[in-house]
Formats: C-alpha cells, sequence, structure tokens
C-alpha cells in the first residue's frame, strides 16, 4: 500500500466525542479535519463481527484511515505452548476484526525476553509472525502487521530487532513509535540527526516503499533509566516531535502518524499544523 502523503491520526476515539462509539468517533475525527483514527482492541476486540462492514462503511466515506492496535496480552516469546498458542490467537483475533473493519495495519507488542539471550528470543517471536503470516494468508486476510518498537529494555522492540524482523517476513512491517525509542534508550533518539538515522536504516533494510506505508506512533513521555514511565502531552515532555517531524517530511514519509498523547486530538492537531508549517 502507497499513501499520497502522511495523515495525522488520534489512539481511539477522540474525547471531545459526543456518545463515544466507534463510529461516532471516526465522523469526530473528520470534523476535527484529521485523517486517521487508531481502533484500541489493548484489552478487547470491541467491535462486533456485525457492526465492522459498517465501521468500515463510514471510514471510506469520511475519508480517514483507520489502524488498530491489538491486545496487550501477548508474549510470542511465552515459553509455555498454551501461553504462545493463546498469544497467536490474540493476534489473529485483532488483526482479522480490524481488517473486517477496513484497518491496513494492526499493531502490537511482540513479546518479552523472559530471561532469555535476544538471539534465541528473536527467533522463538519469528516462529510466532511465522504462523500468524501463515494464518492470516490461509483465510485471505492481508492485513500488514506490525510489531511496536517498545519503551522498556526488558520488552523485545528495539529499531533493529524489528527491521531485522520484518526483513525476514513476507507481510510484517514495523510500527515505529518514535517516544518508546527515546524511552528505551533512556533520552536518545531525540534529535532530528538520530531520527534521521532511523529512516535512513528503515529504507536501508525495507526499502523506499516502506517510508510511503508507515505506521507510527508519538507521544510525549516520561522516562527513568529503566525506560518508559508513561504518556504525557507534548508540551509537557522533552520530546523533540519538531525535530522528527522535519526528518519525516525530508524523507517524503507517508502513512498514519496516531498521537497517543493523553490530549490525543489537541497534540494530533498540534503535530499536523507543525507538520504542515515546516
Amino acid at each position: 500500500m502507497v499513501f499520497k502523503k502522511l495523515f495525522f491520526a488520534t489512539a481511539g476515539i477522540p474525547a471531545s466525542t459526543i456518545n463515544p462509539t466507534t463510529i461516532n468517533g471516526i465522523s469526530r475525527v473528520s470534523e476535527l479535519g484529521l485523517g486517521g483514527m487508531e481502533l484500541e482492541f489493548a484489552y478487547s476486540v470491541n467491535v462486533s463481527k456485525e457492526n465492522a462492514p459498517l465501521v468500515k462503511k463510514v471510514a471510506k466515506e469520511k475519508n480517514v484511515n483507520l489502524t488498530c492496535h491489538g491486545s496487550y496480552f501477548i508474549n510470542l516469546n511465552a515459553i509455555q505452548r498454551p501461553k504462545f498458542h493463546a498469544s497467536v490467537s490474540r493476534v489473529l483475533a485483532c488483526a482479522k476484526r480490524a481488517e473486517e473493519c477496513g484497518a491496513f495495519s494492526m499493531t502490537f507488542h511482540a513479546g518479552f525476553y523472559l530471561g532469555m539471550d535476544k538471539e534465541k528470543t528473536f527467533n522463538n517471536i519469528k516462529k510466532g509472525f511465522e504462523e500468524v503470516e501463515e494464518k492470516l494468508k490461509e483465510s485471505n486476510y492481508k492485513i500488514t502487521i506490525r510489531p511496536e518498537t517498545t519503551g522498556k529494555e526488558t520488552q523485545f522492540g528495539s529499531i533493529e530487532e524489528l527491521l531485522l524482523l520484518s526483513s525476514q517476513l513476507s507481510n510484517t512491517l514495523p510500527c515505529i513509535d518514535f517516544s518508546h525509542l527515546h524511552a528505551r534508550s533512556n533520552g536518545k533518539y531525540n534529535s532530528y540527526e538520530e531520527f534521521r538515522s532511523v529512516l535512513e536504516d528503515s529504507e536501508k533494510m525495507l526499502g523506499k516503499e516502506f517510508l510511503k506505508n508507515m505506521h507510527i506512533h508519538i507521544s510525549g513521555i516520561e522516562y527513568t533509566s529503566k525506560g518508559e514511565r508513561r504518556h504525557l502531552v507534548l508540551k509537557d515532555s522533552d520530546f523533540k516531535y519538531q525535530e522528527l517531524l522535519r526528518a519525516l517530511k525530508e524523507f517524503d514519509c507517508r502513512g498514519v502518524v496516531i498521537c497517543e498523547s493523553p490530549n490525543i486530538e489537541v497534540d494530533a492537531l498540534l503535530l499536523k499544523k507543525t507538520f504542515e508549517e515546516l
């Protein structure tokens, strides 16, 4: 999938939505002048199979690009086989419903190291993705699966791991959460040069097409030496979002930027305005 430009979106239903349903949230996103919304399936798949076609129809009518955040209860490095299989099932359930709603991409946190070395963890998680890809293909689902860069060193999900993983799979690409990269590294990844290096490495590993089909997360973020603590409003954080937007513009990045700040639509609009003024 190739996008014509970079769209700015909310992580979930905008807070200003009257009667906050998924469909009303999509309409509100359109009223605000934003270009997308992330379906939040983090705790449950909260759109029924019956309602999914209507969500898809309304999103198409309103020109709102949908993405999805999958379950928090996934660990593709789970040692116990029942937990691994349950994780695969949750990825599949979220991905299938997201596609039925018209989403082009579904992201989730892939797993934890659990004291294992990084190479073994990588191989275990790769097997999980291979199983997910195979089962989606068997059922004729085409949604892109996106492991997200994670905010803590204990979680699988460095940018290097995700670029390598994606280069070895057929329908998996990274969801780059730039705020998580910043928190995970205890304050690095916060300059124009560092953001450029992430995009250069991404293009090198996955090709120019990847930069035209991105699923990005941005928010203000609080962190400690152990990594991410919580999301913040952009202006209450040290995250240099203006420099990130400058790098995204220079590389002609396209796709959907999801704002995960607590004031989702306010910061999404700030990101959009800042980007357009560059």
